[in-house]
């Protein structure tokens, strides 16, 4: 096929409204982008050629935000498992009680209730409430009757399904919950953060607890 022919058949195509890729594949020689835009420079569409363009552009864009959030999420996940292998020691270390003890009490510096005579321990992640209460259950011999749950919520959210949830996550029985508290600030505006539970906030009654982490801190 000579050039004029190639030209000719890929003229014809795009008045069809095929992409540049199909165009392309149909060519028994490679066919520069380049070259096709010059061939197609001042070309005029009809209203259903450039409906098909727009339609198959907008299935590759499609394709392509799927497959580049896919990768990411690959990366992302791969990115996650180096940084667990470069901190497996601290997963192992952190099983012997001393090491525990430390970490308890650091976490506890930092979100702790530092008065009180009791401990309390707020968060609205559940991976940090999820790691704080099994330190605690694992360093010290917990009475999981002294145990209470408090959810600090937003209006619009359901308060027993945010009980449940807090519920499961530290096994601490539902009749042990407090009252529900929510913000009124957040009255008629509704919640924005997708998955936002709320805070989860944990007391336990134990002044012995509570001073053996205290002088930890000191």
């Amino acid at each position: 096929m000579t050039n004029s022919d190639m030209k000719e058949k890929a003229i014809h195509l795009r008045r069809q409204g095929n992409t540049y890729s199909e165009i392309r594949a149909t060519s028994s020689k490679a066919i520069p982008k380049s070259t096709l835009s010059g061939w197609f420079h001042g070309l005029k569409l009809s209203k259903r050629a450039k409906a098909r363009l727009k339609k198959k552009t907008d299935e590759h864009l499609n394709k392509v935000r799927i497959t580049a959030h896919t990768a990411s999420k690959r990366y992302r996940q791969e990115y996650l498992d180096e940084i667990r292998k470069r901190n497996e020691w601290a997963l192992f270390s952190i099983q012997e009680k001393e090491t525990a003890k430390i970490a308890l009490a650091m976490l506890y510096l930092g979100e702790g209730k530092k008065q009180g005579g009791s401990i309390s321990f707020g968060n609205s992640n559940p991976e940090t409430i999820t790691l704080f209460i099994g330190l605690l259950r694992s360093v010290y011999s917990i009475d999981e009757k002294k145990f209470r749950l408090t959810v600090q919520c937003r209006a619009d959210q359901s308060d027993l399904k945010l009980k449940r949830y807090w519920s499961e996550l530290t096994h601490i029985p539902i009749n042990q919950c407090y009252r529900t508290q929510v913000d009124k600030r957040s009255i008629g505006v509704p919640t924005k953060k997708e998955g936002y539970k709320g805070v989860c906030r944990i007391d336990y009654f134990s002044a012995d607890v509570f001073n053996d982490l205290r002088i930890m801190l000191k």
